[in-house]
């Protein structure tokens, strides 16, 4: 049985960025505070947390600190130290979600593909690499172009190198700058998602977004996906199948994409609320991040249903250089029915540093709405904002 108080339960976060930022936003009419850890000072969920501790990711004194504030630990980025999050689960008995062997798994791109592999799960061909050599052999099994990936630290498409020829692998090593792995490229027809979430005793999944990325860095999500049902259905057993694999509850964002002759493959997992559903704040009757909080506290799940066809988009700072935080003519996007701006409170803009996002929702209850149009749109009001001067004199290059 769920019962509430005053003070209620304490959710302790690794990390404080706009992950945790929504997160607490999410946490608070649930009755939960939260607590962030996150090495900046006035991180973007400190506004909007009970409190912040200054300090790093796997800095072990300050996560047993945050361990002893709270009833519940978890992380919104996996720079968390694994190690140090199951001492202190141990130490102090303060439970981890999701589990720290399951970011052991996903912190390692090669070991998470292995244990995928392992359980049937369908991904793309890969191997690990050492030298130049072993670029060479994977391009001679799988033909090129292949697909460069730091096995370790990569996001938002940084450590991800495609490799066109022969002649290309040393210099992508070198820009990997660390323990690699290569993918054979996917000839696929769009990029999908899953937003799953593992709670107590059960499970459920979000419908299915279409992913839009340039430079490897995701620009719109488009619910529910253009794919065929049988594409949507297969994604969504996929998704079920890597819960299976994952430890521990929360959510878990789920890339997958879907191929020129409607197969469905593995691309990566995110064990944490993900930008690809973002789209739920106004579109699901509950978010991934209240999934999220509910999840790690051992509370029912809501539902997942769509309350609209809707389109989440990027705000990417469209500038050349760092320069102070200011959006601005934010004004059509706040006057536009239906339309939900996201601001993550970051106090530096910096070149092609997500900022915030901008929602678009089509009339309650149309789940079958010209989701071009919507995206269209969408994009209108994205492109309208900047954060460039008049006197910079160059267009908003966020599309």
């Amino acid at each position: 049985m769920t019962t509430l108080s005053s003070p209620g339960p304490t959710i302790g976060v690794v990390g404080g960025g706009q992950l945790g930022r929504m997160l607490a936003e999410a946490a608070s009419p649930l009755g939960a505070d939260v607590i962030v850890l996150d090495p900046t000072p006035d991180c973007p969920a400190a506004g909007v947390s009970r409190d912040q501790l200054v300090g790093g990711f796997g800095d072990e004194d300050k996560i047993r600190e945050l361990a002893e504030r709270a009833d519940v630990l978890t992380f919104e980025i996996e720079l968390a130290d694994q190690d140090v999050l199951e001492r202190v689960r141990e130490d102090t008995g303060v439970p981890v979600h999701p589990d720290p062997a399951t970011l052991r798994t996903i912190h390692d791109k090669l070991v998470q593909k292995r244990a995928l592999e392992d359980a049937g799960v369908p991904v793309p061909p890969f191997r690990g690499v050492d030298s130049v050599t072993d670029v060479h052999d994977a391009i001679d099994e799988y033909g090129a172009p292949v697909m460069l990936k730091a096995r370790t630290g990569g996001y938002d498409g940084r450590g991800n190198v495609p490799v066109e020829s022969k002649g290309e692998a040393e210099a992508a090593l070198e820009a990997v700058a660390g323990p690699a792995m290569v993918e054979s490229f996917v000839d696929f027809t769009r990029e999908i998602s899953v937003i799953a979430v593992e709670g107590y005793g059960e499970t459920a999944t979000f419908p299915v977004g279409e992913n839009i990325h340039e430079a490897e860095i995701l620009r719109e999500t488009v619910v529910p996906a253009r794919s065929s049902d049988a594409v949507l259905e297969r994604a969504n057993a996929v998704a079920q199948d890597v819960l299976e694999v994952m430890d521990g509850r929360g959510v878990y964002g789920i890339e997958l994409f879907e191929t020129v002759d409607g197969d469905v493959l593995l691309n990566e997992i995110a064990p944490r609320p993900h930008n690809s559903g973002h789209w739920t704040i106004e579109g699901a009757q509950t978010s991934q991040f209240e999934q999220h909080a509910r999840a790690v506290l051992g509370w029912p799940l809501g539902s997942t249903e769509l309350r609209a066809s809707t389109v989440s988009t990027n705000l990417l700072a469209d500038v050349e250089e760092p320069r102070e935080a200011q959006l601005r003519n934010v004004e059509r996007i706040l006057e536009t029915p239906r339309a939900h701006l996201h601001w993550y409170g970051k106090r530096e803009a910096r070149p092609i540093r997500k900022m915030g996002h901008v929602t678009l929702t089509a009339a309650a209850g149309d789940e079958t709405a010209d989701r071009a149009v919507l995206l269209a749109k969408a994009r209108s009001l994205r492109d309208a904002v900047t954060f460039r001067e008049k006197s910079d004199g160059a267009e908003n290059n966020q599309q």
